[in-house]
């Protein structure tokens, strides 16, 4: 019985090692070759794995070249201007105020005493009177040496500063004065002048103008004017007026500007401050002229 039901078993097993199953590929080729009639059984597993890299594709390239550069992109704002934007807290403002503390008037400029104050004074003068008394008694020891005639005695030995003094005491007057003449007047004095009369100051000479009566003085030098290098390279000419005050001995004392150019104003006033004219006559006499000069530039 027991062959019986291992018979049909047995006979399995001698199908499968006498048909192996179909080839499918070289690990399965190896083991078939093993299983051979008369051998065991030998089961080997070989598993090969097999990887191919991805080829990437021009639409895969361009997503990652834009994703890679959205990327930088970000990092640079972050990194630079989101710095920028942010807003700090500014400092409140702090008012100054300044003072500024004046003395008084009175305390700073001191001021002269008044003219009312000059009554006061002559008390002080009556005050210092008493006091000399009180000090006599104490320089008699010193004043008595010093006799008071000695310098009669001296004026008395020397005649002719006698005769001098006597001689301005006794002046060339007239006898009862001159009628308009003034009580206690300077012996030898004008007649019909005025105690303590001062010469009036001459008036001031007014500058006049050149025109009419006036004539324009003539230059007697010349001094032409130095272009200046920036206006030359800028190509800019033109006229100067100015207006000249000459002195009475000719010189240019003062320029003033009436119309110019900015590059060639100070080179024309600094010529003309050089010039000379002949003196202006009015009435015979020297006098200032004021007189109008045109300076032209040229290239």
């Amino acid at each position: 019985m027991g062959r019986a039901l291992l018979s049909p078993f047995g006979a399995l097993l001698a199908e499968i090692r006498e048909e192996p199953p179909p080839v499918r590929g070289p690990a399965s080729r190896v083991a078939v070759a093993a299983a051979r009639p008369g051998l065991e059984p030998d089961l080997r597993i070989e598993t090969r794995v097999v990887s191919s890299p991805q080829r990437l594709t021009p639409a895969m390239g361009r997503v990652l070249w834009a994703a890679s550069l959205l990327f930088h992109a970000v990092i640079i704002v972050l990194l630079v201007v989101v710095p920028l934007l942010r807003s700090d807290v500014l400092p409140t403002p702090v008012h100054e105020t300044r003072a500024f503390f004046a003395a008084p008037a009175s305390l700073a400029v001191p001021l002269p005493p008044p003219p009312p104050a000059a009554a006061p004074r002559a008390p002080l003068r009556s005050t210092s009177r008493p006091s000399a008394p009180a000090n006599r008694p104490a320089t008699p020891s010193f004043t008595a040496p010093i006799e008071v005639p000695e310098p009669a005695v001296a004026a008395a030995a020397e005649p002719g500063l006698a005769a001098t003094v006597e001689d301005t005491h006794v002046g060339p007057g007239e006898a009862g004065g001159v009628a308009g003449g003034t009580a206690g007047g300077l012996p030898g004095g004008i007649v019909g002048g005025v105690v303590g009369a001062v010469p009036a100051p001459p008036a001031p000479v007014v500058p006049v103008r050149v025109g009419g009566e006036i004539r324009e003085p003539k230059k007697i030098r010349h001094v032409s004017p130095i272009y200046p290098d920036l206006a030359v390279a800028a190509h800019v000419k033109g006229t100067v007026i100015l207006e000249c005050l000459v002195s009475p001995q000719g010189r240019v004392t003062d320029v003033k500007l009436m119309r110019g150019i900015p590059l060639l104003n100070e080179s024309a006033m600094d010529a003309v401050k050089q010039w000379m004219y002949t003196p202006t006559l009015k009435d015979g006499v020297p006098v200032p002229v004021i007189l109008t000069v045109t300076v032209r530039f040229d290239l």
